[in-house]
């Protein structure tokens, strides 16, 4: 079986979301964590979050990419019940059991991405779509096959879902604390 790992090709991970996911974390879309914002009221680093973060499920931090990588059963069990024991302690899951039938929806949706090959990279993008969170994913993977992973060493990239509008980010401006970081 296959799921999500994040990782850290550069440092800007950590200076582009509030809490960044530790590299090699198990992880899942985090969709579920603007369920209750207005996307379009979101600014800064929780908008970058928000916008293309995945979560990682120990440190509710975000990551950039992820990638695919083998995982066993016994992987996949323990990263639901750490999982479902976040959604109690952080998210407000009524119960224990609400929470593990909400975390292996999560997973279920995870193991979906991960129908590419291993060492894939996946990277996100989320908007608010008519009152709804839609996702679109990339994936990436290096030219050439296999090789050490570098951050620009990616060009063969596939889309998931419809072309995005092309947009300009300031990377510098959004690692500036604005009016709504913590």
């Amino acid at each position: 079986m296959k799921l999500l790992r994040t990782i850290r090709l550069d440092p800007s991970d950590t200076f582009i979301f509030e809490r960044a996911a530790e590299p090699g974390e198990w992880a899942v879309s985090g969709a579920f964590v603007f369920s209750d914002d207005d996307p379009e009221m979101l600014e800064g680093k929780p908008r970058s979050a928000f916008r293309g973060g995945f979560l990682g499920v120990q440190s509710l931090g975000w990551s950039t990419l992820v990638q695919i990588v083998e995982a066993s059963e016994d992987d996949r069990l323990a990263v639901i019940d750490t999982l479902a024991k976040q959604l109690v302690a952080h998210f407000g899951a009524p119960t224990i059991e609400d929470a593990v039938a909400a975390a292996e929806e999560e997973f279920e949706f995870t193991t979906s991405l991960c129908n590419h090959p291993q060492d894939t990279l996946i990277a996100v993008h989320r908007a608010h779509e008519s009152g709804e969170i839609r996702e679109t994913f990339r994936t990436l993977r290096p030219k050439g096959g296999p090789k050490p992973l570098r951050a620009f060493a990616f060009l063969d990239v596939e889309g998931e879902g419809e072309e995005e509008p092309e947009e300009k980010i300031d990377l510098a401006g959004m690692a500036k604390p604005g009016k709504n970081d913590k």
